[in-house]
């Protein structure tokens, strides 16, 4: 830990209550200021057997903490021209130009679509309001997968990408696989793969060499087991993303360590800017973080797959929005966010935040299913709450 600060301090005992209290296997939390990095800790252990400590430069699978990378790739193409956040994106993708939406099922259980009437684009993508939803949480695309025999998209093969949407792009926000589209563009306007763009622009330039794709030697030397909650408690299960995917899956495939992604909170905390070298410009990072999605809000999002997620209610009365990096919150919270601070998180249960307004940001990683585990998220609470109170 960086700080003698006493709410700082508390933070090393909750995450020793939070494994041995509420069984948490492992945990490892960061946090920064504008000025550098305020509190450093972990708890438990990354792996079972054999019995190997958590530590924060633990190489941890990152779920939809991917998204945000992604999305800030997109918009550094975007600021250099090579994509349009509000043009059709069949345009770059033909396969777009036919996009189908799903009305329903027929008497005899087979899904009925019609093409879509408004283009699908970079900006409804990024803020989800393309239509794309995941089998995790909607139960259509659960059936309509199962009824056609897709892969669900954790197997990160491209008949998944075939599923169709579930609204007209730009009427509803519903959250899915929408940003698996937009690693697509950025293939299709740099000529390389994924990762190679990320790298390029913006892994390397961060100093980010834990978080890939790609799991290396180096980085299995520190990676983590996944948990599992069952009746007879949490256990560790074999658990990896494929390391020969049809297609990089840039909504969730990604691996990195909690010091990776801190790393890249601060860059946006300090306006776009890492040591002197700008990722993203002022103006754009200012639009990105803007509510896109007008009058629309993210609300409670129940489970069709209790095994991989518990029902999602992130800040449960507080008005929420959404970003073209993430959710953001529209009014201050109980835990100290200020309005339009930048939040979210992956499967994993791994969750960060951006508070512009305090000034601060930071991360929580373990490795547990389902989703929005309730231990973990209480935890998340009151860590965040103790680095407000700094």
């Amino acid at each position: 830990m960086t700080s003698t600060d006493t709410p700082l301090l508390a933070i090393d005992d909750l995450l020793r209550e939070a494994v041995e209290r509420d069984g948490i296997p492992g945990v490892a939390a960061l946090a920064a200021d504008r000025d550098g990095v305020v509190y450093r800790g972990a708890a438990g252990r990354r792996l079972t057997e054999p019995q190997t400590p958590m530590t924060t430069d633990s190489v941890l699978w990152l779920g939809s903490m991917t998204k945000m990378i992604v999305a800030i790739n997109a918009l550094q193409l975007v600021e250099r021209g090579q994509l349009q956040l509000d043009a059709p994106l069949s345009e770059l993708l033909p396969v777009l130009a036919d996009v189908q939406v799903l009305s329903g099922f027929d008497d005899d259980g087979r899904p009925v679509t019609r093409p879509a009437s408004t283009p699908v684009t970079l900006r409804n993508l990024l803020n989800h309001t393309a239509g794309n939803g995941y089998h995790f949480w909607h139960a259509d695309v659960m059936k309509y997968q199962e009824v056609m025999g897709l892969p669900g998209i954790i197997e990160c093969r491209e008949a998944t990408l075939t599923t169709p949407l579930v609204h007209e792009p730009g009427s509803a926000w519903v959250y899915g696989m929408n940003i698996d589209w937009v690693g697509k563009a950025i293939e299709a306007v740099t000529g390389g793969s994924l990762e190679e763009s990320l790298r390029r622009d913006l892994l390397d330039p961060l100093g980010m060499a834990d978080t890939s794709f790609m799991l290396t030697p180096q980085r299995r030397e520190k990676l983590g087991g996944m948990n599992v909650l069952t009746p007879d408690g949490r256990v560790e299960v074999p658990f990896e993303m494929t390391q020969e995917p049809e297609f990089q899956m840039g909504g969730g495939a990604m691996y990195g360590s909690p010091e990776d992604y801190l790393v890249l909170l601060r860059m946006l905390l300090a306006g776009g800017i890492h040591e002197g070298r700008t990722i993203l410009s002022p103006a754009m990072l200012e639009e990105a973080l803007a509510n896109q999605i007008g009058d629309l809000r993210v609300g409670p999002i129940p489970t069709v797959d209790p095994g991989s997620s518990h029902d999602v209610d992130f800040l449960p009365g507080t008005t929420k929005t959404w970003s073209l990096l993430g959710m953001r919150n529209e009014e201050d919270t109980p835990q100290g966010r200020t309005t339009g601070s930048l939040f979210w998180a992956g499967l994993g249960n791994t969750y960060f935040w951006v508070d512009f307004g305090s000034g601060d940001c930071g991360v929580l990683f373990t490795q547990i299913l389902p989703f929005a585990d309730p231990a973990v998220l209480g935890l998340l609470d009151r860590f965040e709450a103790a680095v407000h109170r700094r």
